[in-house]
């Protein structure tokens, strides 16, 4: 799914594979991950305490293996742990394909804080710098889920309310923000594939260098506005 290589024009649209999580995901995963990734390339479902979970499945959509996220008033995330050094950092390609919007979520509303589709990265970095709001919630998270907050997270999302290219600060955190990509229903039904450059987004949303990768994920979420959607 990460691939290393130059950057390319920001909103750049390729073909290329799919998210590697379907029966094939062990030996295809194999194949396509980068040596320099220090990590097997194993996916697990993340669920969130007080939270259903969103349902995952494999499924071939418009003749694409792919994954299948439908998510009824719930939110988890399918996710694999990993480590990538920032002087390794490259590309990213991945493909979505979102039939419908959330029409009441609203990504910078912390009661409305839904997306049909999202692609996570976390990063590794100083915690020391945390303010207290940040370390108490790295706390919170580690006493619930037995993992501290990561340094920092970029989400690529979907958003029907700002504009493509816009950076959404997460109203819980500032250490998730979130670069919209697509804005509205004008690309809905039809499969979007993207490349981006992880450092140079990294970049805009934080305005500081990345740490290491640790972890990537998808993630469908309706659990705020208590919704459903559909995403592959």
């Amino acid at each position: 799914m990460a691939e290393p290589g130059l950057a390319p024009t920001v909103g750049d649209r390729v073909t290329g594979p799919v998210i590697d999580i379907s029966p094939w995901a062990t030996d295809s995963g194999a194949r396509h991950m980068d040596s320099r990734i220090a990590s097997p390339p194993t996916w697990s479902h993340l669920q969130f305490p007080g939270k259903r979970s969103t349902d995952y499945r494999p499924e071939d959509k418009d003749g694409r293996s792919s994954l299948r996220a439908s998510s009824d008033r719930a939110a988890s995330m399918i996710r694999r742990k990993l480590r990538l050094e920032a002087s390794d950092l490259g590309l990213i390609r991945f493909s979505w394909r979102v039939p419908a919007l959330i029409g009441d979520a609203d990504m910078a509303a912390s009661e409305a804080e839904d997306a049909p589709v999202r692609v996570v990265l976390a990063f590794e970095g100083d915690r020391s710098n945390f303010t207290a709001k940040n370390a108490m919630l790295s706390e919170l998270a580690h006493a619930l889920t037995g993992e501290p907050m990561p340094y920092a997270t970029l989400m690529y999302v979907w958003c029907n309310r700002r504009a493509a290219g816009e950076v959404i600060i997460n109203p819980r955190t500032d250490r998730i923000r979130q670069l919209v990509l697509e804005s509205g229903p004008g690309n809905l039904g039809r499969w979007l594939d993207y490349e981006r450059d992880v450092r140079a987004d990294y970049m805009r949303a934080f305005g500081e260098p990345p740490g290491a990768l640790l972890a990537i994920g998808v993630m469908t979420d309706t659990d705020n506005t208590l919704s459903q959607a559909v995403a592959w």
